[in-house]
This record gives C-alpha cells, sequence and structure tokens, in this order.
C-alpha cells in the first residue's frame, strides 16, 4: 500500500482487525499488511525473570522512563543494517503516540538512551511493535517493567507478532490465527489504562509482583 493511503486511523484498524504493518527495507516507502498464521503473545503471568536478570534488574545503575523519548526509542529500534521500520511507519507511530496510543518504555543509563521497547495500545490489548538494547539485557530490562505496567494497567493481551529465541527465553509463546483473534476480541472489549501505575516501580516491588504471578498462573 503506497505511503499517502494511511492514516492512523486506518492503522489502528488495522490493529483491531488482527494485521500489523511492515516495510521490506528502510528505504521502501510502501507498506505491507501482515497477518501471520502463527502469532507470538507473551503471557502477562508467565514473564520469565531468571537469575541473573534478576541482580540486573537489582542495580542501580540504569533509571526507566515512560513516553519520555518516544522518537528516540523508535530510532533506536530502527538503527539496524535491516529494518521494517521506514518513514511511513515511523510517522504514523509519531502520531499515535500524540494521540495517546502509542507508548515507550525508556531504558537510560546516566543521560544515555540505553534500550527501550514501545508498541499500541488498544482496549486490552498492547500490541508490542520493537524494542532495541545498546547495553547488556537493557531489552530485557525494559520488556519487564512493560509487563509489570501491563499487568497493572489491566491489559489481558500483549501481543509480539513473532516468536523469536529471545522472547520464547523470556515466556513468549506461539498460538494459531484463530485463537489469537478470540484473545483480541476479548481484550479489545477492556478498558485497560496504560497511565494506572504511574511511576516505575522500584526493582525489589517488580520482582516480588512477578514471582507471585507466576506462582498463580
Amino acid at each position: 500500500m503506497r505511503a499517502e493511503q494511511i492514516t492512523p486511523e486506518l492503522l489502528l484498524r488495522a490493529y483491531a482487525a488482527g494485521i500489523f504493518p511492515m516495510a521490506e527495507r528502510r528505504d521502501d516507502p510502501r507498506v505491507h499488511w501482515i497477518d501471520p498464521e502463527w502469532r507470538g503473545v507473551m503471557p502477562l503471568d508467565g514473564f520469565h525473570i531468571s537469575r541473573s536478570l534478576a541482580r540486573r534488574l537489582r542495580g542501580a545503575d540504569y533509571r526507566i522512563t515512560v513516553n519520555a523519548d518516544f522518537a528516540g526509542v523508535m530510532r533506536g529500534c530502527a538503527e539496524r543494517p535491516e529494518t521494517w521500520i521506514n518513514d511511513t511507519i515511523f510517522a504514523l507511530c509519531l502520531r499515535l503516540h500524540e494521540a495517546g496510543y502509542a507508548h515507550s518504555l525508556e531504558v537510560h543509563a546516566g543521560s544515555a538512551l540505553v534500550g527501550g521497547v514501545y508498541g499500541i495500545a488498544l482496549g486490552g490489548a498492547f500490541f508490542g511493535e520493537s524494542m532495541f538494547s545498546r547495553r547488556r539485557d537493557a531489552s530485557k530490562i525494559a520488556l519487564a517493567y512493560l509487563v509489570d505496567r501491563l499487568r497493572t494497567g489491566g491489559f489481558t493481551l500483549f501481543d509480539t507478532q513473532f516468536l523469536t529465541p529471545h522472547l520464547e527465553s523470556l515466556g513468549g509463546i506461539e498460538i494459531s490465527r484463530d485463537e489469537y483473534r478470540e484473545r483480541l476480541r476479548q481484550a479489545l472489549a477492556l478498558q485497560a489504562d496504560f497511565h494506572r501505575q504511574g511511576g516505575a516501580p522500584g526493582a525489589q516491588e517488580l520482582l516480588q509482583r512477578n514471582s507471585q504471578t507466576s506462582k498463580r498462573a
């Protein structure tokens, strides 16, 4: 689809229908709609924090912010040799962020942005778009704080689009297209709140909540 045909409103309708946009490469202005047969999701009650990640989370050498540098997170996600984030997708997501639908979570070391994740929130569904890391485990730290925020905010579906080995090691799973659409239908009927949590919790509080949630699962 040509860039001029896509609006933020069309993009939201696509997510609500279970499809998402990708470009073939950075310099290709066209956008393709993706509807995979098998969908990656992160169960919000099954996020796995390893001992090494728990030690990293307890470290005091990072700072978490929310929606403080959405464009910076997108740039971090797109700074790979090959990326599906072209100028069209970048501009559309910025407009969704300005409208309150797209959110980012940032990991800082001092004044430097070293990791982050961004996505789109609709009802009780969060569509994770991409994440990046410029420091060891920074993207895992971002995901841990994001999962905690989604649970606190009443979300029930964390869509990761595809299942990578990285996401699988953290508890991600694959479900069929039919199961995904049913989970999406139920999630869209809810009224979750990405901002309910307020500021980021301390690491010990996050770890305790994650442990309690995992035991109930």
